[in-house]
């Protein structure tokens, strides 16, 4: 496969991405690929304007082409930071890139990026897709997001900077304890890696090993679609006849395709218990709500129905 025309760096000012836009500006220039420095302004703190004009100012100097997004507004009340954030981030960096129609955008996190986000995700009761953490590549929205860094150890990061002199910033949400990955950068990974000097090297590992269960899974959920899909709808009955592993795993599945997020374990465990239950029944679920009528499943997106709703 040629390579592309083009590649684009997630750049924040940050140590990380300034030494992957420096790295990957002397790999692409004798190719003749085009490199692209991709910025998101945040509005979160006062320091990032300023952050803006850095990355704009080495893009300039290092020959990078420069484009920027700003986001607007806010997290709802009780919704997380740190997820609007991420959302505001990815929707603006793949607006940009496909605007530039560049088809590989890189990204800077290393393997103690990927410790702390397995990490994490352990301690909110995740399951496989969770544990799996970040991919090395992945496919959305016609873009390859790809973490060329994801197995290298900060020290060899920090290393490149200190050998180009690399001019960077140092967020400080990045320390912030109000934040969850602040809290554990601060706290706990300082007596994590001083108990086992080895964590950042096993939970990696885990991650990887994660991420091949749920390939796995997906798999066996594709076998088990035929039978228990019908026109998008799951027909409860062969549902019914798979083995309880394979159940739960089918509809969730299902229930991604059908609502496009994750679905919480609390109505997995619900549906599991109740179905199929007699007569047409319903159940609120992420975006809309559930519904049971003649032995199928169905999703229907809208206003979420409760119990002593009008309906």
């Amino acid at each position: 496969m040629p390579p592309p025309r083009r590649v684009a760096v997630a750049a924040s000012a940050g140590r990380d991405s300034t030494a992957l836009l420096h790295c990957t500006l002397r790999a692409a220039q004798p190719l003749g690929i085009e490199v692209l420095a991709l910025h998101v302004h945040h509005g979160l703190m006062e320091q990032a304007d300023d952050w803006l004009q850095q990355v704009r100012m080495q893009a300039r100097r290092w020959g990078a082409v420069f484009d920027h997004r700003r986001l607007q507004g806010g997290p709802a009340a009780g919704d997380s930071l740190e997820a609007w954030a991420r959302q505001g981030r990815y929707g603006a960096l793949a607006e940009m890139a496909a605007e530039a129609d560049c088809p590989l955008v890189l990204l800077a996190h290393h393997r103690r990026d990927q410790a702390e986000t397995w990490l994490l995700q352990a301690l909110r009761g995740a399951g496989p897709a969770g544990l799996s953490a970040m991919p090395l590549q992945a496919h959305r929205a016609g873009i390859v997001w790809a973490r060329p860094w994801l197995t290298l150890p900060r020290e060899a990061i920090e290393a490149y900077v200190r050998r180009h002199r690399l001019r960077h910033v140092d967020d400080p949400s990045n320390a912030d304890r109000d934040l969850a990955r602040g809290r554990l950068r601060r706290e706990v990974w300082p007596a994590l890696r001083a108990a086992f000097p080895q964590a950042e090297t096993a939970l990696a590992a885990a991650a990887a090993r994660a991420q091949q269960s749920a390939q796995l899974a997906e798999e066996v959920a594709a076998l088990d679609h035929p039978a228990a899909v019908v026109e998008g709808l799951l027909a409860i009955a062969p549902w019914r006849e798979l083995p309880p592993a394979r159940r739960r795993n089918l509809l969730r599945a299902w229930l991604i395709d059908a609502t496009g997020v994750l679905p919480p374990e609390t109505l997995l465990v619900r549906l599991e218990q109740e179905l199929p239950g007699p007569g047409a029944r319903r159940w609120p679920a992420p975006g809309g709500e559930l519904r049971l009528q003649r032995g199928h499943l169905s999703f229907t997106a809208g206003p979420v129905w409760r119990r002593g709703a009008p309906g």
